[in-house]
């Protein structure tokens, strides 16, 4: 679950498909390449070395010149549904977003200690030559670029339909799983609401960017406690979570009409959660991004325990974001194989070692020890493992797009 202010990621219609800017003087400073913007991100301050560049592949570069740790987001115009996203960048350390959108207004923001609204600006996009002659009818007529053959444009139409099958077939399972555990809790049978909760929520953790690019969804269903702002009110799984893991002292339980409220929230949710992502499109920049961002997840809250914070089945909530971002992965392989077969290699190598190291931790076929049962030793080799992959996983959109 990102912050509050952070709700969405794929985008809302993950079908984005180029950014887009004008082509004068003004597009990049210093006459470089317009469609790469660097991004100095300090403590106070969010400066990028353009605010409009032409359609196509843009490379945002993004380096770190505070203090704290922070993030980088390319916002669509309404300032919550996310375009493409960089997470966890250390004080002096730099991060390259890949994205392709079409024309626009977008709105960029870093989040110094990746909190808040962001310190935020605004970024237009224009239509470039090559869609101004493809919306003509002057282009293949295909939908590729002009770069593009017609065997990789194959390559990535079938990755982007089977990725597409994927993320629907998960958010049905959602679906299916929640009916199933908002029908126990609100009976009152938390024994079997317990059972249900961790094994539901693993189809949400595997398409988390997904459904974290409907701005208006993911706060309601899956904000977490430590991230609510003043004001905001608090539904959704984690919300359900504590009820079922109550504090020792200082909680009052949910009521029956409260849960049923709860409930039936949660499951109205979901169900918009699934018509939306019917109507959802993919391009390969958004799931090479996709995969990455999920990794940053497991990075972010799930390593460090945050993420179920009464529950304790954050294990679940791992193995599900590394599911994810391998179906991601393992779609994009055919085009990484030809363009960089020794990248393809060491990602495919790296998800094995991580694998390995999780599967320690299972408890039955499917099922993970609780997160409080493991020592400070058996979560840094988690974490050792999860940042080998970061490494070669961060370079996947741009090998796929460029």
């Amino acid at each position: 679950m990102k912050h509050p202010a952070v709700t969405a990621a794929l985008v809302g219609a993950l079908a984005l498909p180029a950014l887009a800017a004008c082509t004068d003087s003004t597009t990049a400073r210093g006459g470089g390449d317009p469609r790469t913007i660097t991004v100095a991100a300090g403590d106070t301050s969010c400066d990028l070395s353009a605010d409009r560049a032409p359609s196509g592949n843009l490379v945002y570069k993004v380096t770190n010149r505070g203090a704290k740790v922070t993030e980088f987001y390319l916002y669509g115009e309404d300032g919550r549904r996310i375009v493409g996203e960089v997470e966890n960048v250390g004080p002096g350390l730099s991060r390259d977003l890949v994205l392709n959108v079409p024309a626009g207004t977008y709105i960029p923001a870093c989040k110094p200690g990746m909190v808040g609204q962001g310190i935020r600006s605004t970024f237009t996009v224009t239509e470039s030559e090559s869609e101004s002659e493809s919306e003509s009818g002057s282009g293949s007529g295909s939908g590729q670029t002009p770069a593009t053959s017609g065997a990789t444009q194959q390559q990535i139409d079938r990755a982007t339909a089977r990725y597409h099958r994927y993320v629907q077939k998960q958010s049905e399972d959602l679906l299916a799983g929640t009916r199933r555990f908002v029908a126990a809790y609100t009976a009152g049978d938390d024994n079997e609401a317990r059972s249900l909760y961790a094994p539901t929520r693993v189809h949400w953790e595997r398409i988390e960017p997904v459904a974290e690019s409907f701005g208006d969804l993911d706060p309601r269903m899956d904000l977490r406690q430590a991230d609510l702002e003043q004001g905001q009110s608090w539904t959704g799984w984690h919300r359900i979570e504590k009820d079922l893991w109550p504090p020792r002292s200082g909680y009052t339980a949910l009521t029956s009409k409260q849960r049923a409220a709860y409930g039936d929230r949660l499951l109205a949710d979901t169900r918009t959660l699934v018509t939306r992502v019917k109507r959802l499109g993919f391009t390969i920049d958004q799931m090479g991004n996709g995969a990455k961002s999920l990794l940053d997840e497991v990075a972010k809250s799930k390593v460090t325990g945050e993420e179920e914070a009464w529950s304790h089945t954050d294990l679940y909530d791992f193995a599900a974001n590394v599911d994810g971002a391998r179906a991601g992965f393992e779609d994009l392989e055919p085009i990484l194989a030809r363009k960089d077969a020794t990248l393809k290699d060491q990602i495919e190598q790296r998800f094995t070692d991580l694998q390995k190291v999780l599967d320690r931790h299972r408890s039955g076929p499917h099922g993970f020890v609780s997160y409080t049962t493991l020592s400070q030793a058996q979560v840094r080799q988690l974490s050792d493992a999860v940042n080998a992959l970061s490494e070669p996983l961060s370079k996947l959109t741009a090998a796929v797009t460029l």
